[in-house]
């Protein structure tokens, strides 16, 4: 489990893409710190596995997948990307509960300044609009982001200049694609609400259909 809170900017230092999986390397620094084979680091808010360490940078697979939901097969060698550790038992929860499981990509369809703050306009599919609500909490690229406006189209969010400086949303241009993850709290009523309403059709066709005999 990740937080949204990133740790650092870290780079891509090589990709390795066989048809439609493969492997990534990227060079980091604080993330490294304490990390083992097999521990969880999130890449642009994709939860990966490390597989191989060195003094500067990790190795990490990716499948298919991954590759299909996220914005990864885009990126290239000297690509920036945000990096976080899973969450520590001990560590402060600065940001939401984020799993580093995207649940597909956006695209960045304007970018505009109010005084201090800069604003994102993304437009995202209808899943993943259908659970984005204002003031609520999602995570682009792996950053714990608060929705401060949502249509039928697009959500935006409004960046303050640390968020800007610590992450890569600095670098991101209109018609950029970004990672999304939806809130997984949303995620759960909606698929609870979702059997509750199918018992309940099927509840009323059996009452229907002894009504009928």
């Amino acid at each position: 489990m990740f937080t949204g809170i990133i740790e650092e900017v870290g780079n891509i230092s090589s990709l390795n893409i066989s048809g439609t999986s493969g492997s990534i390397k990227v060079n980091a620094f604080a993330v490294l710190q304490n990390t083992k084979l097999g521990d969880s680091i999130a890449v642009n808010g994709v939860c990966l596995t490390v597989t191989h360490l060195e003094n500067n940078s990790f190795t990490a697979d990716v499948m298919a997948e991954t590759f299909r939901r996220t914005n990864l097969g885009q990126l290239s060698n000297g690509s920036p990307v945000n990096l976080e550790r899973a969450m520590a038992g001990n560590g402060r929860f600065g940001g939401h509960i984020v799993s580093g499981h995207i649940d597909g990509t956006g695209t960045i369809s304007k970018i505009q300044k109010e005084s201090n703050a800069t604003w994102y306009y993304i437009n995202a599919p209808q899943q993943i609009l259908n659970l984005v609500v204002e003031k609520g909490s999602i995570a682009i690229d792996g950053i714990s982001l608060t929705v401060a406006y949502v249509d039928k189209s697009t959500f935006a969010v409004s960046i303050i200049p640390h968020t800007s400086s610590q992450t890569i949303l600095s670098t991101r241009k209109v018609g950029d694609t970004v990672n999304l993850e939806n809130d997984i709290i949303g995620k759960y009523v909606q698929k609870l609400m979702g059997v509750q309403n199918n018992n309940q059709s099927q509840k009323d066709s059996k009452i229907l259909e002894w009504l009928s005999n």
